[in-house]
């Protein structure tokens, strides 16, 4: 007998009680439904569904269900990419400007010499700024990579590992730039139609066209629920693609197998290798004496288990958890793919499952999990009840309610939108809409809504020295300060319908002030000096431009008529009197 042939029936036999152990990591672990697929060199030993992919109607799991992959999507883009190199239309390590000579980064270093490499490998200096991108489906692949040059790094380029969503878009968006097409026909074409995935797709909304789709579920306060689906699709290179076990088992084989599938090689050995290479180390520590420290390949994760050398990738998006794991030596290769947020029960039946078909020594991976759960269930509560223990009390905002309400822009976040409704602050970032309950002093507080995400998180509104709200600080990326959300000028101000009564000749001291429209500005002239634009500011107030320590603001009468204009300095207001008819 073969070696080939012996581990793949030691596999097999070896996996005859595997189904008790997943079963009882569903139960301990509270997880709706796993579909799992174990594969040898060049065979699927085990493909099977277990639980439910419709837990209400109690609809089973199986082999062929569609489930999201998450971030295991990372090493389709990175494989799309290697196709590239290997026909040469990419170099793994020229600049990304070569290929995208607008590309612009915070750091001006960063900018000129960041390489597709870096993009896949976490080394960009950027921390996750996961909110920027979170929920937003309105903006274009092109418009968050432009983003970019606003959104501010932690680190210096290739100083360290830090995982990051927007450089795996910005691969994608260079596979749309060097072919031509979306990211989505570019891995199709790429790796899809040549490892015969037919039914894999790139977004939540062809999955559920599919008749064999599963349900996404998340955990809260003990209790399985349906969640709505979440669409990733702008930053689709980074995480939406959904598949069954079925079709990823062609996958593992592709990379178990030197970049060949049924003994046609669909993209060079070196290529392959080169992805499952360390790149990066993380700089982690092992959670566990039998894993040593995380490193990075491109698109895998790089570790080992037991003495034995890993490539992986797990992914975790709303409602769905995976992960993709191999052992290269031993060309064996796993998928588990489970319909929960968040859950950690993908690694740990593949630490079972290679701890079975190596002989190595049992250990109960799922038990031990489930006993650490309740643990830090219980911790989580206790915590919960005190989290209002930094609350000040008796405290009360600076402005009344509605004052907060408006428009605010980050030029790397995008708009937020602060509402008053029926005495309820609210605000609106990204499509998803949060109630808000004043803290103390100037922050509020994010209560718990459909959406939870902003769930307890504290938002922080500034005044300015003219006693406006100008700003909002949101705590969006934990590795930085808040980022800073300007309020927007009052879009009348930009109107020129509206603004077109301002327009005329106002008098200070037998000074003749001229207010004129050009477009939607409004500019002020004096005698013997050069127009001054007046630039919208917050409530009724210009600032001129040329000199921003003076504002203008222009004083109505009962009936809407433009009676003068008031000039603000920091010696006094000054009110020049209108002397035109309207």
């Amino acid at each position: 007998m073969s070696r080939s042939a012996g581990l793949k029936d030691k596999a097999k036999q070896a996996l005859i009680g595997f189904d008790a152990i997943v079963n009882k990591g569903l139960q301990g672990l509270n997880v709706p439904g796993a579909a799992i697929a174990v594969v040898v060199e060049d065979e699927v030993v085990l493909a099977k569904g277990y639980g439910f992919k419709d837990l209400e109607n109690k609809v089973p799991m199986t082999a062929d269900t569609l489930l999201a992959i998450g971030s295991s999507s990372k090493a389709f883009t990175v494989f799309a990419l290697g196709r590239l190199v290997d026909a040469g239309k990419l170099d793994w390590d020229k600049p990304l400007r070569t290929y995208i000579p607008w590309f612009k980064l915070y750091d001006s270093f960063a900018s000129e010499r960041l390489t597709p490499r870096d993009t896949v490998t976490h080394r960009s200096g950027l921390p996750r700024h996961d909110l920027a991108w979170y929920n937003n489906t309105t903006i274009s692949r092109e418009g968050l990579v432009r983003r970019l040059a606003y959104l501010k790094p932690t680190a210096d380029l290739r100083a360290i590992w830090q995982y990051n969503n927007h450089m795996y878009l910005t691969a994608g968006y260079l596979l749309e730039v060097l072919t031509g097409k979306t990211w989505e026909e570019g891995v199709r074409v790429q790796v899809l139609d040549p490892l015969g995935m037919r039914r894999t797709n790139f977004s939540v909304a062809d999955s559920q066209k599919d008749s064999d789709f599963a349900l996404p579920y998340r955990e809260n306060e003990g209790k399985l629920e349906k969640i709505p689906f979440r669409s990733l699709t702008n930053m689709g290179p980074a995480g939406s693609i959904n598949s069954s076990v079925n079709e990823m088992s062609n996958w593992v084989m592709v990379h178990l197998n030197g970049g060949k599938l049924k003994d046609k090689q669909i993209i060079n050995p070196q290529t392959i290798q080169d992805m499952h290479l360390v790149h990066m180390p993380t700089g982690g520590t092992p959670a566990i004496p039998e894993v040593t420290p995380e490193n990075y390949g491109m698109g895998w994760f790089v570790d080992s288990y037991r003495g034995h050398g890993r490539v992986h990738h797990g992914g975790n998006i709303d409602g769905f958890s995976a992960m993709v794991s191999m052992l290269p030596q031993e060309r064996v290769g796993f998928v588990m793919l489970t319909n929960k947020n968040a859950t950690g029960l993908g690694e740990l039946l593949i630490r079972h499952a290679t701890d079975l078909i190596l002989g190595l020594e049992a250990k109960d991976w799922v038990g031990e999990a489930a006993k650490s759960k309740v643990k830090g269930d219980e911790v989580a509560k206790e915590a919960e009840k005190k989290k209002a223990a930094r609350r000040v009390l008796n405290t009360r905002p600076a402005h009344k309610l509605e004052d907060y309400a408006g428009d605010y822009f980050h030029p790397g976040y995008g708009d937020l939108k602060v509402t008053f409704e029926k005495g309820q602050l609210a605000f609106t970032f990204n499509s998803i809409t949060t109630p808000l309950e004043h803290w103390h002093y100037e922050t509020f507080n994010g209560l718990r809504a459909g959406d939870p995400v902003f769930e307890d998180m504290k938002f922080n509104f500034i005044t300015d020295t003219n006693g406006n709200v100008a700003r909002l600080e949101a705590p969006l990326e934990s590795t930085l300060e808040p980022i800073v959300f300007e309020k927007k000028p009052d879009a009348r101000l930009s109107d020129p319908a509206y603004l077109q009564k301002f327009a005329g000749k106002y008098v200070l001291v037998e000074q003749t002030i001229t207010i004129s429209l050009k477009g939607n500005v409004l500019f002020a002239s004096v005698p013997g000096s050069p127009d001054m634009e007046l630039l919208p500011g917050l409530g009724d107030e210009f600032t001129l431009k040329q000199m921003k320590v003076v504002t203008l603001r222009f004083k109505l009468d009962e009936k809407g008529n433009v009676t003068a204009a008031e000039l603000i300095q920091p010696g006094g207001i000054f009110e020049a009197k209108r002397t035109d008819t309207q």
